[in-house]
């Protein structure tokens, strides 16, 4: 079954990734860590706001707002480069990601700020975090 085509408009999209067969993704702080550098880093080129993230063991959520049509270039620079620092890293080969990159265009202000509040709860929901912000891997910790 093919897959279907992107939306790869300007504006805001909710991203998700998640390890091949759930597995984790981010073994320690450092893996997260460096993930964050290449987000970061990936986002000063493609010229990509990051309005928050929540990095968990076996995936990720980002909240980003692009300025032109250049989601799927962006989010290969970011999943080839941490794909091939984890394999490099753990001295693995392989898939490290179960599918593509998940990614839903977000239209109205209610499901901005829906998708905003979500996946910052996303740590208080999987009992990582009491309260939002005290998990160190998001956005407003």
């Amino acid at each position: 079954m093919p897959t279907r085509p992107r939306i790869d408009f300007a504006g805001y999209h909710h991203i998700v990734n998640r390890g091949v067969n759930r597995g984790d993704i981010f073994n320690n702080e450092n893996d997260k860590d460096m993930f964050l550098l290449i987000l970061n880093k990936a986002s000063k080129i493609h010229n990509v706001i990051i309005h928050t993230y929540c990095l968990m063991d076996n995936h990720y959520h980002i909240l980003i707002e692009t300025s032109s049509e250049n989601l799927s270039s962006y989010m290969r620079v970011i999943n080839a480069n941490y794909a091939k620092y984890f394999n490099k890293k753990y001295n693995r080969s392989g898939h490290l990601w179960q599918d593509r990159f998940k990614s839903k265009f977000i239209m109205h202000d209610d499901y901005l700020y829906s998708t905003l509040k979500y996946i910052e709860y996303n740590p208080v929901d999987a009992n990582m975090a009491n309260v939002v912000g005290e998990y160190k891997y998001t956005l407003f910790h």
